[in-house]
């Protein structure tokens, strides 16, 4: 079978399209016809070897978290899923495999593919969409009636996260550039910010959850900009959110870190929600496999407007 390799950490001429051995499920697993995937910041990141300490340096390694196709082997100890049932899943961020014609997953990582959806659409949602409920709901507690702020709402995250706070019946600013501005509205947000005119810190209004994906500002930049018992949330570990934690503490204000992990009952409820209208994945543009270097190199342009979907 076919997938993408790399024998070494660096730019996107790394990456090879090569012939693998097609993967075997155990007992728990089900093998998966990958019929389409996307990219994400997480994948050039790797490959880039700026997660060595996990990712490590024992080489081929492969990539790809994002993935939707056909079940076409099922474990003995599987029951929830028979071949030819059409799914869609993600494998945590740092242990993909995804870029390739076939994979093996667990249960736990997989639901059933939205119905309304082709699989290069399903393919767009899966990381980026649960990120952006779990960063709101899990971590943000996002309620009707609360006042949320999304910082990169035009990206792939962001596209979702707008959606998915206005479902929770929140009202939503969005901070983008000022092209994108209309499909954020479009999107639902209630307010818009042009990042390249107007710096929301700097303003005087204050929010409930600040949900800071792009990672360019702290909380304590952004203490001003919350509600006294506000929440900021990040995406980026790093030593200023550790040490900027330490002013959270004496105060009623809250920094949280989301590090996202696939949990069925989350793809469920974006299933519903994206089977109801109220939530649609935002596609970029589309490659092929095979054109995977061309795709690292535009997403790391960082002007990606939504999802980069990869047909496989």
């Amino acid at each position: 079978m076919k997938s993408v390799i790399f024998n070494r950490y660096g730019s996107p001429d790394v990456l090879e399209y090569a012939e693998v051995t097609k993967p075997s499920p155990t007992a728990k697993q089900l093998l998966i016809k990958v019929i389409a995937s996307s990219v994400n910041p997480i994948d050039w990141k790797i490959r880039r070897g700026m997660l060595q300490v996990v990712t490590g340096k024992k080489f081929p390694l492969s990539l790809g978290c994002d993935f939707s196709g056909e079940a076409v082997e099922v474990g003995e100890k599987v029951s929830d899923f028979q071949v030819s049932d059409q799914v869609y899943g993600f494998f945590s961020p740092g242990s993909g495999k995804a870029y390739g014609e076939y994979i093996v997953i667990t249960p736990q990582n997989i639901a059933p593919k939205p119905t309304n959806l082709t699989h290069s659409q399903a393919a767009a949602v899966p990381l980026a969409a649960s990120t952006a409920l779990q960063g709101l709901r899990n971590k943000g507690k996002v309620k009707r009636g609360q006042t949320v702020l999304i910082n990169g709402a035009s990206g792939g995250v962001g596209t979702f996260a707008v959606q998915i706070a206005k479902a929770y019946q929140a009202a939503v600013t969005g901070v983008c550039s000022g092209k994108n501005i209309p499909l954020v509205t479009e999107l639902g947000a209630d307010y818009t910010i042009d990042y390249t005119q107007e710096d929301f810190t700097q303003q005087e209004k204050q929010y409930d959850i600040i949900f800071d994906i792009v990672g360019n500002y702290s909380f304590r930049k952004c203490q001003k900009s919350l509600n006294p018992e506000g929440i900021y949330v990040t995406l980026t570990p790093s030593l200023n959110f550790i040490i900027n934690s330490v002013f959270a503490f004496f105060s009623r204000q809250q920094s949280k870190l989301l590090l996202v992990e696939p949990q069925p009952k989350d793809l469920a409820e974006l299933k519903d929600l994206i089977e109801h209208q109220k939530v649609k994945p935002i596609i970029d543009c589309t490659y092929q496999l095979s054109d995977i270097m061309a795709a690292h190199t535009y997403s790391e342009t960082g002007h990606v407007v939504g999802k980069i979907v990869l047909e496989v």
